[in-house]
Order: C-alpha cells, then structure tokens, then sequence
C-alpha cells in the first residue's frame, strides 16, 4: 500500500470515507482514475483497504497530506461529516499546493462562504442537493429521468463527458459541422467550455477551438475514442 501511494501522481485525495466520500471514490474508480482515501477510523477504511488506496491518518495535518503526495496530485474532496474539519483541510490543502482543484462538503448553508474564503473551488452540500432534486422530481420528472439516465446507465446506455480538443487535434480548427462529430461517431455536442464562458447548443456554424472542452452526450465507448482521438492528429 505504501509503495503504491508513493507512486501516485496525477491523482485525487478523498478526505472522509463517509457516504458523500464514498460515493465520489466508487465514481472515481469506475473511470478509472487514481485515487487514494484518508480515514481516521480504521476499522471503516478496512472495509476497503482490498479496493482501494486508503491510509489511516489525519487530513487536517501536513504530514498526512504530504504522505499522499499532495504535491502531485490533480484534486483534493474534503467530505468529512463536520464543517469544521473540512475547513481546516481545506486551508491545509490550499496551502501546501496552490494549482490543487477543491471541493468541500457543507452541511450548513453558512459553511459555504467560509469554505470558499479559504479557498476551495467550489461547495457542494449533500441536504441542498437533495431538496433540489426532490422538488424537481415533482415538477420536472422527465427531465429528472432523462438525467439519470444519461449520468447512471440506467435503461439507455448514455453518458455524458467532457472531450479535451488537444493543440494539435485535427478537430481544431473546423466547425461543429464540418467535424463530423454527429454524423460519424453518433455523438451529441451539448456545449463548449472556454476559459471565457460556456456556448450551450453550439450550432453548426461555431468553431472548434484548441483547449476547447467539448461536452458531449453518447456510448461510452464512442465517447473514449472521441476522447483519443480529439487529444491529437489522426
């Protein structure tokens, strides 16, 4: 476990193993995706230990997370049970590794700001989210449906992802439609990320830009080759 941990780069850190850290570790090693869990209470990382890379130590101390070589990794999930603890991760982390993407969890609505302050990228709160979703089970439930089934593989076997256009793509450069995406490999564009903003429904007509982010709706599978094949030339 310790030799594995000290090769790990690139990867994320998930502070508490609770359901909220939990959730995010079954996601991330679905991907898959590096990762490695910090737990206080031992016999609950145990539980794991046989699937995943966890480690039995304090997250709010350096050493901790220095050990998990915060240093190199790509993002850090402070998802303890207490705002607290998630504030002093959060202040730890930021200061041990300036370009590190956080997130928090929050169980009260005040938490957020402060977590904020203290530099995670964003809060998510598990009670807002869930009073969110149970409204709009009510209101919208169609568009509640369709969204499962598109991010959990229930009954259609969609996904929806995020596709990187590399500097030297051969999609740089062309239109939405002239790239082909659709008609060839059976892919929506939802939208394009850009440092600048976010263009929903691109039409036809708008550009594929390098360092563009593509979001794209379809098959796993073509969205992995889409995925390699938008990185680079083909």
């Amino acid at each position: 476990m310790e030799r594995e941990i000290g090769r790990l780069s690139g990867h994320y850190i998930i502070c508490g193993i609770g359901r909220v850290g939990r959730s995010a570790a079954r996601i991330l090693a679905a991907k898959p995706v590096p990762f490695v869990v910090i737990d206080q209470n031992e016999s609950k990382l145990q539980r794991f230990t046989g699937d995943w890379l966890t480690l039995l130590g304090d997250a709010t101390q350096e050493s901790t997370l220095r050990q998990v070589h915060i240093e190199q990794a790509r993002g850090l999930v402070a998802a303890t049970t207490t705002d607290a603890t998630n504030l002093y991760i959060v202040l730890t982390a930021r200061a041990l590794n300036s370009r590190l993407k956080i997130i928090a969890r929050a169980s009260e609505e005040d938490a957020e700001k402060h977590l904020l302050k203290a530099g995670a990228d964003s809060v998510v709160s598990p009670y807002t989210f869930a009073g969110n979703r149970i409204a709009q089970s009510f209101l919208r439930p169609h568009v509640v449906s369709f969204l499962d089934t598109a991010t959990t593989h229930l009954g259609l076997d969609l996904e929806i992802g995020e596709i990187f256009v590399g500097q030297d793509s051969s999609f740089a450069g062309s239109t939405i439609g002239t790239s082909r995406i659709r008609q060839d490999r059976n892919v929506i564009i939802l939208a394009i990320k850009r440092e600048n903003g976010m263009r929903f429904n691109p039409s036809p007509e708008d550009r594929i830009e390098p360092g563009d982010y593509l979001i794209a709706m379809g098959e796993p599978g073509q969205l992995r080759r889409l995925e390699q094949s938008a990185a680079a030339k083909i």
